[in-house]
């Protein structure tokens, strides 16, 4: 059998010309006579890995030096508490823009910490847009304001960040990592699941301003602490070092192909091919305000349900799979991440004309 289109959120599929990398070097990497797998976090070849990745993601996305990178585990439900442990720790307070399932859990993890406070919600329609906001909805001594940049389920995403003033701003980037130019200077920390857009599960990306660092709460469990694990360089436990192999791996194909600039310009080509079909289609349609359409994730409906679980049958048995959507919407979704090829996204747009022509 010939390799799918995988459609899935996460995790998702990865670059080819990653796999094949991966796949030579599996029993033998750079003549060191062993797997990835197999090799110490502590030896010099992972030493060499590791600092390789960090020096090449501070490259794509112009990490000042003030700024710590740090490797960690958990996924990104972990930063849900790790966030408050370690920044609600000034006036005791943080605000929220509710924008997806994803946001919603971090807000209800830092409810248990301190006073959290939804000061917007797209949830009034099922999270299909961006809810505006001015700098006078943010309470002027809340220790951080929390968002969820692209909501994965929903299939939306910030282009203008809101305006926080002075009040630190932290962001949840794990479905769009990488695949535009992002300001880090905009934010006081950013982090992501890397399963989504940049390497398999369990790896978890934190980008994290120096100075936030060092006030963790007493309660703080070591393994959340940040500064534990800026001040031992992601090495205070062992690391999910094969993720971070291929992590590097993909950060050397993305610098390749000529870095965000051209990611963003391959990933705005794909998504322009899937809305411009569903702008005309009569039986296909979005669900999602256009201006705050996502590049990444794509949902859409036929309005039938029956109907759309006759196309995901079907597109399945066509070789594009995982187009189901979550659970908590239903319809479908096709997340059309950085390895997604253009050749995908054509192939499923000519399987959506030709279901809408049998079934329009």
């Amino acid at each position: 059998m010939g390799r799918v289109y995988n459609f899935s959120a996460g995790p998702s599929m990865l670059p080819e010309e990653v796999l094949k990398k991966a796949a030579a070097e599996m029993l033998d990497y750079e003549g060191s006579g062993q797997s990835v797998m197999e090799m110490s976090h502590r030896s010099k070849v992972f030493d060499g890995i590791i600092k390789s990745e960090e020096a090449l993601l501070r490259e794509l996305m112009n990490i000042p030096d003030n700024y710590k990178v740090l490797f960690l585990q958990g996924g990104a439900s972990t930063q849900f508490a790790a966030i408050p442990l370690n920044f609600m720790n000034g006036s005791n307070k943080a605000d929220f823009i509710i924008t997806g399932q994803w946001a919603k859990k971090a807000y209800s993890e830092a409810k248990r910490y301190g006073d959290a406070k939804v000061v917007a919600s797209s949830e009034d329609e099922t999270y299909s847009y961006i809810p505006k906001t001015t700098s006078s909805d943010f309470r002027e001594d809340a220790d951080y304001v929390y968002v969820c940049l692209n909501n994965t389920i929903y299939g939306t995403v910030y282009k203008e960040l809101p305006d926080t003033g002075k009040i630190p701003l932290i962001a949840d980037i794990s479905s769009c990592f990488l695949s535009e130019p992002l300001d880090v200077t905009k934010f006081a920390m950013v982090y992501g699941g890397a399963q989504k857009n940049i390497a398999p599960s369990g790896l978890t990306i934190v980008i994290v301003r120096e100075d936030l660092l060092g006030n963790a709460r007493d309660i703080t469990p070591t393994m959340l602490n940040y500064q534990i694990h800026a001040d031992n360089n992601s090495l205070y436990n062992t690391p999910p070092c094969y993720t971070i192999y291929v992590c590097k791996l993909v950060l050397e194909w993305i610098k390749s192909l000529g870095g965000l600039e051209k990611m963003k310009e391959l990933n705005e080509a794909k998504a322009k091919l899937l809305y411009d079909f569903l702008d005309n289609s009569k039986l296909f349609k979005g669900t999602v305000r256009k201006e705050d359409r996502s590049l990444m994730n794509v949902p859409f409906v036929t309005g039938n349900d029956e109907l759309d679980a006759k196309f995901v049958k079907e597109s399945t048995e066509a070789g594009l799979v995982n187009l189901k959507g979550h659970r908590s919407v239903g319809g479908m979704r096709a997340s059309i991440y950085n390895a997604m090829p253009i050749e995908g996204v054509k192939a499923l747009v000519e399987f959506m004309e030709k279901f809408e022509k049998e079934n329009g």
